[in-house]
């Protein structure tokens, strides 16, 4: 009898496993599954976690063996996506960037969507001058350390922070006297609503980079936004189209194609080269969900498409959501009490790109790591 209860356990541990979720503010939430668990059950369990209804602008990332990204599929088995052994790490992130961030219904999702935006500043993927810089800068500053004080805040106060990969003293002072002058008064929401309102008129907002070469092999990042595909070279945008002159994203190995439609009935064929197969492929699929998912009115008019101009060769992919149009009008319906926003000041540390600490059920402390100076454009998770 006791033999058989053992032996049940231990049927039950291989059942289930741990996965660790990356939040936005560097905490760490730690939960387990079941082995046969769909990316839908982990997902759904870090919104409840966050409080978080206005979810479809959010998805679960993570790295394989061979340190390519994927989003985890919600239709799909977590253990039959992610190659590598349990306990898995993964990472929230943003995943569809909204058109207009600062008009969201809750705080609380504006509030995961400016923890997003400050990563991709810190990471060098908002590229802007120096004006908008120091403005946005000046904006985290007073969301998460309030009101200028010179009794807390001593010359050269903006210095210990880490808002870009590289800045000069000159960009600090600027920041510093934005800071002083121009934005006391604001509580948290307001300037964080600013933030957005100012990030989201910038060229790359919502850039995502994927590395590639074109056909003269030449570097280049390619990247989906919510208003339609870009190509940035040299930290220049060189090309754009938008998401309605887009007619096909097609893939073949390591080549990419786009195929679109422009003014005056111009056909043109942009083609370039992922480092692998299976970025290329990853390439593809996140053209896809983004085109459907800004494009499209109805999620019902969701296509299976393949990866050749062949149907019935190649890869096949689905996306599975609601779109962009959808999720605004299911938002407007959310009536509820607004829920509590766990916010913490900055620490004065060069050492992490998120930098405030919210609220864990079951969580790991991360240990802090050094400030990096990252290539403008470089991925993170």
């Amino acid at each position: 009898m006791l033999s058989r209860f053992k032996s049940g356990s231990i049927r039950n541990l291989e059942r289930e496993y741990s996965c660790t979720v990356r939040l936005l503010d560097d905490t760490e939430y730690t939960c387990t599954i079941q082995r046969d668990a769909k990316g839908s059950y982990l997902f759904d369990i870090i919104c409840h976690h966050l409080n978080l209804l206005e979810k479809d602008y959010f998805g679960i990332r993570y790295v394989d063996p061979d340190k390519q990204r994927h989003w985890l599929e919600c239709s799909k088995s977590i253990a039959k996506q992610i190659k590598s052994q349990p306990p898995f790490t993964m990472c929230l992130r943003v995943k569809f960037y909204p058109p207009e961030p600062a008009a969201l219904k809750e705080e609380i999702t504006r509030y995961l969507v400016f923890m997003q935006i400050k990563r991709d500043l810190y990471h060098g993927r908002l590229l802007c001058k120096t004006s908008d810089a120091a403005m946005l800068a000046a904006h985290i500053l007073q969301a998460e350390i309030g009101n200028y004080d010179p009794g807390k805040h001593p010359e050269g106060y903006s210095s210990k922070f880490q808002f870009f990969p590289k800045h000069s003293e000159k960009l600090e002072r600027r920041i510093a006297d934005l800071h002083k002058t121009e934005l006391i008064g604001q509580i948290p929401e307001t300037s964080e609503r600013n933030f957005l309102q100012k990030a989201q008129m910038l060229e790359t907002y919502g850039v995502d980079p994927h590395p590639c070469k074109d056909v003269s092999g030449n570097p280049a990042f390619l990247a989906f936004t919510p208003f339609g595909f870009v190509v940035l070279q040299g930290n220049k945008r060189v090309h754009f189209l938008k998401w309605h002159e887009v007619t096909k994203l097609k893939f073949e190995g390591k080549t990419f194609h786009v195929y679109a439609n422009q003014k005056e009935d111009q056909k043109i064929i942009l083609t370039y080269f992922a480092p692998t197969p299976e970025a290329c492929k990853h390439l593809w699929k996140c053209g896809v969900e983004n085109q459907a998912f800004y494009k499209l009115d109805k999620s019902s008019q969701v296509r299976t498409v393949s990866s050749s101009n062949l149907f019935f060769k190649g890869s096949r992919f689905r996306f599975s959501g609601r779109v962009a149009k959808e999720v605004m009008e299911q938002s407007a319906k959310i009536k509820r009490e607004p829920p509590e926003i766990h916010r913490a000041g900055l620490v004065p540390s060069r050492s992490c790109p998120s930098i405030t600490h919210g609220p864990r059920l079951t969580s790991v402390p991360r240990t802090r790591r050094r400030a990096v100076h990252i290539s403008i454009m470089e991925g993170e998770n």
